[in-house]
C-alpha cells in the first residue's frame, strides 16, 4: 500500500505539487512548509512525468479500493445514516418556514416603529433647543439683575471712599481739637470703613456670581442651572450674546477694582495686625472664590520676604559697602588687595564690620518677628472665619491648596533659609564664621529676643522647661555655629585640664589646679546658662573633659607601699603626691557640687555622674591611707598588753615615777605624725574633719576594748591605766583641735558614745564594792566592757584566750560582729570554764568565794556579785528596742547567774531565763550578798 500521507496533509496544495513534478523538484519546495513529511520515494525527485502520473494513478486506484472496502464493510451503518438525513430534511423545512414568517413580522414591526421614532426625535431636538434658549434667557435675566446690583454696590463703594477721604481731610485740618470731637471723628471713621468693607464684600459676591454665569463650564454655573446635567450638549456661553458682551469691559474693570481693594485691605490688615480688617478682606476673597490662592500667595510672599531678608543680613558685600565709606582714608592700596578688602575686613576695620554685622542681624530679628506675627494673625483669622452657608472654616478651604498650616510652612521656610544662608556665608567668609561662632551666645540671645517678641501672640514657647518644636527647628539651623562654639568650649576645658598636668610628675595637680578646672567648667556652663539646649550640650562636653581629667589623674596616683607607710619621721614623697592629687580632686568636686543649686535638673543629671566619679576617686585615693592609719593605731594600742598591770599592789609605788606607758607615748607620737605630716598634706577641711572624728572614735573604742581585757589588773595597774587614759584624752583633744579651735579646745560632743565609754571606764576601775550596785556608776559603758571587767576580776579566762586568739585579733573580731554574737562568745567561754572545772573535780562554789587564792576578806566574790548587779541594773538604761532588751536581758541574766551562783545556774530553770525571772534572781542576789 502506498503512503498517501502527503496528500492528506492540511497544507497540501495541488498546484504546488504539480509544479514540483513538472520542474523535477522535490515536494515541498520550501523548507518547513510541510512539517511532518518524510523524504522517501513518495515525493518525486528528478523523475519523468510519466512515472509520476503512473504513481498517481496507482494511488488513485488504491484509494478507490479502500473506499469500496470501507463502504462494503459499513454499508448497513451508511444506510441508517442516509435514512436519518431524510428525516432531518423534513424538520429543517418546517424550521425554515417559521424563520421566514418571523422575518416578515419583524419587517412589519419595523415599519410601525420607525415613523414615530423619527417624529419623536425631531420633537426632542426641538425641546432641547427650547431648554437651551430658556437657560440662556434665565442666565441673561440674572446677569442683568446682577449687573444693576453691582452698579449700585460700586456706587456705595464710591460713596464710602468719598466719605473716608472727607474724614481724613477733616482730621488733618482739625488737628488741635479737643478729646471729645476726636472720639466722635474716630467712631465716624470706623463706621465709614465698616460700610466700605461690607460694600466691597457684597460687590465681590456679585462679581463671583457674574463670573459663574459667564463661564457655564464652571461648577457654580452647573449647580445653579436646572437640569443642566441631563443635556448632552455643552451650555452656550453668554459672551456670545452681543448685549451681554458689551458689559464685559465694565465687569472686568469692576473685578479689577474689587480685587485691588481686597488686596489693599489684606496688606493693611497684616501690616497693622488688624484682625477685623483682615477678616473682611478674607471674606471678600472667599466671595471672589480666590481665598485658597490668596492665602497661598500671602504665605509664599511672607516666606520669600524672610528668605530675602536673611540673605540680605548675611551679604558681606553689602556690609562692605556700608563700612567702606566710614573707613578713614588710608594710602592707596594696590589692585591686588582691593578684592580681599571688599570681602574680608582687616585688623583695623574688623570692629566696624562686626558692628555692622550685629546691626544687620538685629534688624533681621525685627523683620522675622514682624513676618511671623503676620502669619500667625492670618492663621488665627482663618481658624475663626467660616462660610456662612456651608459653615466650613476658611482654614480648611485654604488647606485644599496649601500642603500644611500657614505657620508650619513659614517655620519650615524660615529654618531652611536660615540654615542655607548661614552655611553658605560661613563657607565664603572666615570673618563671619569666626565672629558668629566666637560670639555664639550673643547670636543666640538675638533669637531668644525673637521668641520673646512672638510668644505673646503665638503659641511658641522657649523656656528652661519647655521648647516648642518650631523654636528647636530654627535653632537647629544654627547648628554649624553651635558646633564651632562647642568645639572652642571643649578646647578651653581641655586646656584647663592640660594646664593642671603641665608640670608632669615633678609638679602634680594641686588644690589650685582643681579650683581652676572647676572654675573653667563653671564659666563655660554660666556662658550657656541662658539657653536650655546649649547648656545641655556644653554639659556633655564638660562630662568628657572631667572624664579625661580623672583618667589622667588616676595615672598620676602613687600606689606604692610608701604611699601608706607611717614609719616617719615625716611624710613620704608618695604621700605628698597623693595628698596634692586628693586636694585637687576635693576642691574640684566641691566647687562642681554647688552647681546643683544653679542649674535645672536635666543639666544637673548630665553633670552629676562625673561629679560623683570625682568624689569616688577622692575617697578611693584616701581610703588606703586611712585604713593604714587605723591599722597602725590599732597595732600600737594592742601593745597595751605588753605592760604588766598586775604588779605591786602598793598604790604609791607607781605614782612617784608618773608618766604614761611606752605604748601610749608611741600612740601620741603617731597621732602627731598623722596630724602634722600626713593629714596636713590633704587640703580638704571637711573630709579631714570627718577622718579625724572617725579615727578618734576608732582609737577610743579600740582602747576601751583593750583596757577591759587587761589581766591581771592590780591597783597599780589601774593607776597606770588611768594615767594612760588621761594622756590619751589630751592627745586626742590635740588631734581634734585645729589652729582655729586652739582656744576653744576639742568638741567631744561629735565623738559621742566612745568618749563617754572612756570617761566611764576610769571610775569603774576604782569603785568601792558597796557602790558597784548603783546603776549610775556604769552609765556610758557597753555591757560587753562590763562583762570583760567581770571576767578580769574572776578566775575565768577571757574569750580570746579560750580560742587561742591574740587581743588584737579578738578586738577586730568584736568590731566586725554584732553585740549579740560577742555575748554568745563570752557565754561559750563560761560554759567551757564550767566543764573544765567539773572535769578537774574543782568546787565551783569555792572558786566563787575564794577565786585564785585571793583572800576572801577582800571580798572578791562580793566584787563579782556587785559587777553582776551593775550589769543587771545597767540593763534597764541601755538605749535599745524592746525586742533587743528582752534578748539582752536573757543573756545578761544567764551570765550573771553563772558568775554569782553556779548552783543557781545549774538549775534547769536558769537555762531559759526570761525578763520575768529578774525578781527571783534579784532576791537571790540580795540573799547571797551579805553572806558573800
Amino acid at each position: 500500500m502506498t503512503d498517501n500521507s502527503v496528500f492528506g496533509h492540511a497544507d497540501f496544495d495541488p498546484n504546488d505539487y504539480a509544479n514540483a513534478v513538472l520542474a523535477g523538484e522535490s515536494y515541498p519546495s520550501q523548507v518547513g512548509k510541510l512539517k511532518s513529511v518524510r523524504s522517501s520515494g513518495l515525493t518525486p525527485a528528478n523523475e519523468d512525468i510519466s512515472v509520476a502520473i503512473g504513481k498517481l494513478n496507482v494511488g488513485i486506484d488504491d484509494v478507490e479500493k479502500q473506499l469500496k472496502n470501507v463502504v462494503t464493510t459499513h454499508h448497513e451503518e451508511l444506510l441508517v445514516q442516509a435514512a436519518g438525513v431524510t428525516e432531518l430534511e423534513g424538520s429543517l423545512t418546517s424550521v425554515r418556514g417559521g424563520l421566514n414568517e418571523l422575518d416578515g413580522t419583524l419587517d412589519k414591526l419595523r415599519l410601525k416603529i420607525h415613523a414615530p421614532y423619527q417624529s419623536l426625535q425631531k420633537h426632542v431636538n426641538k425641546l432641547e433647543r427650547l431648554q437651551q434658549a430658556s437657560e440662556i434667557l434665565r442666565r441673561t435675566s440674572r446677569f442683568v439683575i446682577l449687573t444693576r446690583r453691582m452698579e449700585v454696590q460700586l456706587a456705595e463703594m464710591d460713596k464710602a471712599e468719598a466719605a473716608e477721604k472727607d474724614n481724613d481731610g477733616a482730621r488733618k485740618s482739625d488737628g488741635a481739637t479737643t478729646i471729645k470731637p476726636s472720639v466722635t471723628s474716630t467712631s465716624i471713621t470706623s463706621e465709614t470703613e465698616d460700610d466700605r468693607e461690607r460694600a466691597i464684600a457684597k460687590a465681590a459676591l456679585t462679581i463671583a456670581e457674574l463670573s459663574a454665569l459667564l463661564d457655564p463650564t464652571s461648577e457654580d454655573s452647573t449647580v445653579e442651572s436646572d437640569n443642566a446635567g441631563s443635556t448632552s450638549t455643552s451650555p452656550i456661553s453668554l459672551t456670545a450674546i452681543n448685549a451681554i458682551a458689551a458689559h464685559l469691559p465694565y465687569i472686568d474693570a469692576a473685578r479689577s477694582r474689587i480685587t485691588a481693594d481686597m488686596e489693599s485691605m489684606v496688606i493693611n490688615g497684616l501690616a497693622t495686625l488688624n484682625q477685623s480688617l483682615l477678616a473682611s478682606s478674607l471674606q471678600t476673597a472667599h466671595n471672589l472664590r480666590v481665598l485658597p490662592h490668596l492665602v497661598n500667595n500671602l504665605v509664599s510672599d511672607l516666606s520669600d520676604a524672610v528668605e530675602g531678608r536673611i540673605r540680605y543680613a548675611f551679604d558681606l558685600s553689602r556690609i562692605a559697602k556700608e563700612v567702606l565709606p566710614k573707613e578713614p582714608n588710608t594710602q592707596q592700596q594696590s589692585s591686588f588687595y582691593k578684592s580681599r578688602v571688599r570681602t574680608e575686613p582687616t585688623n583695623l576695620t574688623a570692629p566696624q564690620w562686626a558692628s555692622a554685622l550685629w546691626n544687620s542681624l538685629e534688624s533681621l530679628i525685627e523683620e522675622m518677628a514682624d513676618c511671623c506675627l503676620k502669619v500667625y494673625t492670618l492663621e488665627k483669622v482663618l481658624r475663626v472665619k467660616k462660610d456662612p452657608v456651608t459653615h466650613v472654616l476658611f482654614l480648611d478651604e485654604a488647606m485644599k491648596v496649601l500642603e500644611n498650616k500657614p505657620s508650619a510652612i513659614f517655620w519650615a521656610a524660615l529654618g531652611r533659609s536660615l540654615e542655607k544662608q548661614a552655611r553658605d556665608a560661613a563657607k565664603s567668609s572666615s570673618f563671619l564664621q569666626q565672629t558668629l561662632s566666637t560670639n555664639y551666645p550673643k547670636f543666640l540671645r538675638l533669637f531668644h529676643s525673637f521668641f520673646a517678641k512672638i510668644a505673646v501672640q503665638t503659641d511658641t514657647v522657649y523656656s528652661q522647661n519647655q521648647q516648642s518644636p518650631e523654636t528647636v527647628l530654627v535653632l537647629r539651623a544654627l547648628s554649624n555655629f553651635e558646633s564651632l562654639y562647642l568645639s572652642r568650649s571643649s578646647n578651653r576645658l581641655n586646656e584647663a585640664v592640660g594646664q593642671a598636668f603641665a608640670g608632669g610628675s615633678r609638679a602634680p595637680p594641686n588644690m589650685t589646679d582643681g579650683i581652676n578646672v572647676a572654675r573653667t567648667v563653671a564659666n563655660e556652663l554660666d556662658s550657656a546658662k541662658f539657653d536650655p539646649l546649649l547648656v545641655k550640650n556644653v554639659a556633655k562636653y564638660v562630662v568628657s573633659s572631667l572624664d579625661m581629667f580623672l583618667s589622667r589623674l588616676d595615672g598620676e596616683v602613687s600606689k606604692e607601699r610608701a604611699a601608706v607607710s607611717l614609719i616617719g619621721p615625716a611624710a613620704t614623697p608618695q604621700q605628698s603626691l597623693n595628698g596634692q592629687l586628693g586636694s585637687c580632686l576635693y576642691h574640684c568636686g566641691q566647687r562642681l557640687a554647688r552647681l546643683d543649686e544653679e542649674y535645672a535638673a536635666d543639666v544637673v543629671a548630665i553633670i552629676n555622674p562625673s561629679v560623683q566619679r570625682l568624689n569616688w576617686a577622692f575617697e578611693k585615693l584616701a581610703e588606703p591611707l586611712i585604713a593604714a592609719i587605723r591599722r597602725e593605731l590599732g597595732a600600737i594600742i594592742a601593745r597595751l598588753h605588753r605592760n604588766d598591770f598586775g604588779g605591786s599592789s602598793d598604790p604609791m609605788s607607781g605614782m612617784m615615777g608618773g608618766g604614761p606607758s611606752p605604748y601610749m607615748k608611741d600612740l601620741v607620737e603617731k597621732l602627731n605624725l598623722v596630724k602634722s605630716d600626713i593629714l596636713s598634706l590633704w587640703n580638704a577641711p571637711e573630709a579631714s574633719q570627718q577622718w579625724v572624728i572617725s579615727m578618734v572614735k576608732f582609737v577610743l573604742k579600740t582602747f576601751v576594748l583593750h583596757a577591759s581585757l587587761a589581766k591581771p589588773l592590780s591597783e597599780m595597774g589601774k593607776l597606770q591605766l588611768t594615767t594612760d587614759m588621761t594622756e590619751l584624752e589630751f592627745a586626742l583633744s590635740a588631734f581634734m583641735t585645729d589652729k582655729n579651735q586652739a582656744k576653744r579646745g576639742a568638741n567631744w560632743e561629735v565623738v559621742g558614745e566612745e568618749y563617754q565609754a572612756l570617761r566611764a571606764m576610769r571610775p569603774l576601775l576604782f569603785l568601792e564594792n558597796s557602790l558597784l550596785a548603783s546603776p549610775k556608776h556604769t552609765t556610758g559603758l557597753p555591757p560587753l566592757i562590763v562583762l570583760h571587767h567581770i571576767l578580769v576580776r574572776s578566775p575565768i579566762s577571757l574569750p580570746h584566750a579560750l580560742h587561742g586568739w591574740g587581743e588584737a585579733e579578738y578586738v577586730r573580731w568584736v568590731n566586725e560582729h554584732t553585740e549579740q554574737e560577742s555575748w554568745s562568745l563570752v557565754e561559750g567561754d563560761l560554759v567551757h570554764w564550767e566543764k573544765i572545772t567539773e572535769a578537774e573535780g574543782g568546787d565551783l562554789a569555792g572558786a566563787e568565794e575564794n577565786p585564785s587564792g585571793v583572800d576572801p576578806k577582800k571580798g572578791h566574790g562580793f566584787d563579782k556579785a556587785i559587777d553582776a548587779a551593775i550589769c543587771y541594773q545597767g540593763l534597764s538604761t541601755w538605749p535599745s528596742s524592746r525586742s533587743t532588751v528582752v534578748s539582752q536581758a536573757t543573756t545578761a541574766l544567764y551570765l550573771i547567774a553563772r558568775i554569782i551562783s553556779p548552783s543557781l545556774a545549774s538549775h534547769k530553770r536558769c537555762h531559759k531565763l526570761r525578763p520575768s525571772h529578774m525578781p527571783a534572781l534579784q532576791e537571790e542576789f540580795h540573799t547571797r550578798a551579805p553572806r558573800l
